[in-house]
């Protein structure tokens, strides 16, 4: 019976895989909130499905009742923070947060199936992360010091970075971390924020030639003590994140060229210079040169690709667990193994959602500095993601990079989380300012209704005069008719036959004047409830002034 669950699953949970995705794509057609709103929640529910499916398994396979009361936390807390974010920011993106917690919930989920110690410590840098999400956006949307900073980015940065190259824990040939206490930290993951914010403030003041040369120099000094800590993934992230938001800040393809054009050079130095980037091309050229040695870790990748086919083994029926480093730096071959081509495909395309949202939210601010900051922010998340996966399916070289919110790592998770938080700072801001143009624009239609309205009553008022005016003459003329002679008393009978033919002219002009007003309103305030009710209000002022004609014009 166990088997035979655990044979279906793996169908179920790459159908599940295969909706979210396709609503992921598809939540992207529409910038409507309550539409997004809507799909968001059925995203969340595929998810909680995966995750429970996930546990289950891991249960049946483990018998731990441990497993289901950690299962248990994360629900309550995943779903907490979901409903928590919406009462919080009403406005906020839904798409993020959605797409967020279902890759948290696939790493989570993995995480446990290695090795439940560095999961239980993965969802507690999670938990922090989301407490960080929901603090950060007040910080984007009030602090608009934050583009003032540059210097203080740069030279926090340099300093940091130089700290770790001096005094770093070594792993691996690369000094990456740095211990405080029981703590270690990975600098690197942080510092890529402080550059984004760095690169954003110099080239919002200006994009000069001086002005570029001086923060091209900056950022050189961040990449160069990246290569000399041989931290070489992390030096080609903040380095192609800088050439495209140089590009995007000028406008400017020579830049764009040169960027790439010198990376190609600084790359042939390495390889020359560096004697595990020529192991790591050696290994990605032939998987197999050194088996036992440098290259098992990029050959048993290959294995656990083989193995899984499109369909995969089945949760918890592979050998993960083979991988070196498959908690973080192989995680996707471990996925892959178990779940699948497809499912991983659908991973990457979750990812692809996940980006566009980002850049679409940097292409809508107005502001340069906040629209270079989304953008170099969703460049590397983005580029971080292909380093990982071309690493890991031999489209490139291995550079050690982690998969966003699926490896194991507390540096990656919290870095990530704060990236997040920002762009959703960025939306909230942007809609802030839609809705209070939305306001003004509906403050001048009720204006311009208002104005309508009082000019129709004052046409109104005005024919109402000059017909009292003629009824006066009218009754004048009848009397001078019943006194007068028979060519006055003529006179006097046509006169008040012409002003009762004005007082009907009048009357069917307030009628067709009260519904081309209604129309038009009805017409312009389509858009909105507030405006339905303005256009109508613009329109019930001509019917009420067509209604005064009556009273003056009884038929």
């Amino acid at each position: 019976m166990v088997n035979l669950i655990l044979e279906y699953s793996r169908y179920l949970m790459l159908l599940i895989m295969i909706l979210y995705t396709i609503l992921n794509l598809y939540v992207l057609r529409s910038l409507d909130p309550a539409w997004q709103n809507r799909i968001c929640r059925r995203q969340m529910w595929l998810t909680f499905l995966l995750q429970f499916l996930g546990y289950a398994i891991i249960y049946l396979k483990t018998e731990e009742l441990e497993m289901l009361q950690f299962y248990t936390i994360q629900v309550v807390v995943f779903f907490v923070y979901y409903m928590l974010f919406g009462l919080i920011y009403r406005h906020g993106s839904r798409v993020l947060i959605s797409n967020t917690i279902m890759l948290v919930t696939i790493g989570i989920m993995e995480q446990t199936r290695l090795d439940v110690s560095y999961a239980q410590r993965q969802f507690f840098y999670v938990c922090i992360g989301f407490v960080l999400t929901l603090l950060i956006p007040v910080v984007i949307r009030y602090m608009h010091v934050l583009a003032k900073w540059a210097w203080l980015y740069g030279i926090l940065g340099i300093a940091l970075l130089a700290v770790v190259w001096r005094t770093g824990n070594t792993t691996l040939g690369a000094q990456l971390s740095i211990s405080l206490g029981p703590i270690t930290l990975q600098p690197s993951e942080f510092i890529k924020i402080t550059f984004v914010f760095f690169t954003a403030s110099m080239l919002q003041k200006s994009t000069s030639f001086k002005n570029v040369v001086v923060t091209t120099i900056v950022a050189a000094i961040h990449v160069l003590i990246l290569v000399a800590s041989t931290d070489l993934g992390s030096a080609l992230v903040y380095f192609v994140s800088y050439v495209f938001m140089l590009f995007v800040a000028t406008h400017q393809p020579l830049y764009l060229v040169a960027g790439f054009g010198s990376g190609g050079v600084a790359g042939v130095l390495a390889y020359r210079l560096f004697t595990h980037v020529q192991t790591r091309v050696k290994m990605w050229q032939d998987p197999f040169y050194d088996y036992s040695g440098g290259s098992y870790q990029i050959a048993q990748c290959m294995f656990a690709i083989s193995t899984g086919g499109w369909l995969g083994l089945g949760f918890y029926q592979g050998i993960p667990t083979t991988i070196p480093l498959a908690r973080n730096d192989a995680v996707f071959a471990a996925l892959w193994e178990e779940f699948g081509g497809i499912f991983c495909v659908c991973l990457i395309l979750t990812y692809l959602g996940f980006v566009l949202q980002m850049i679409w939210v940097s292409t809508w601010m107005n502001e340069m500095f906040y629209k270079l900051v989304g953008f170099g922010l969703a460049v590397l998340f983005g580029f971080q993601v292909f380093l990982h996966v071309g690493g890991v399916t031999k489209l490139i070289p291995m550079t050690g990079i982690t998969l966003p919110l699926i490896s194991y790592g507390g540096s990656s998770v919290l870095s990530t989380m704060i990236i997040i938080g920002i762009i959703q700072g960025l939306h909230l801001m942007k809609e802030k300012e839609v809705r209070e143009l939305d306001a003004k624009r509906r403050y001048e239609e009720q204006r311009h209704y208002e104005e309508q309205r009082r000019r129709e009553e004052e046409r109104c008022d005005e024919e109402r005069r000059q017909y009292e005016e003629r009824q006066r003459r009218s009754r004048e003329d009848a009397r001078r008719s019943r006194t007068g002679s028979e060519p006055e008393r003529r006179t006097g009978r046509r006169s008040a036959e012409h002003v009762e033919e004005d007082g009907f002219e009048i009357i069917e002009r307030g009628k067709s004047a009260a519904q081309n007003t209604r129309q038009g309103g009805e017409a312009e305030a389509a858009p909105d409830e507030q405006g339905d009710h303005d256009g109508l209000y613009g329109g019930d002022a001509a019917v009420r002034g067509g209604h005064r004609l009556h009273g003056v014009f009884p038929l």
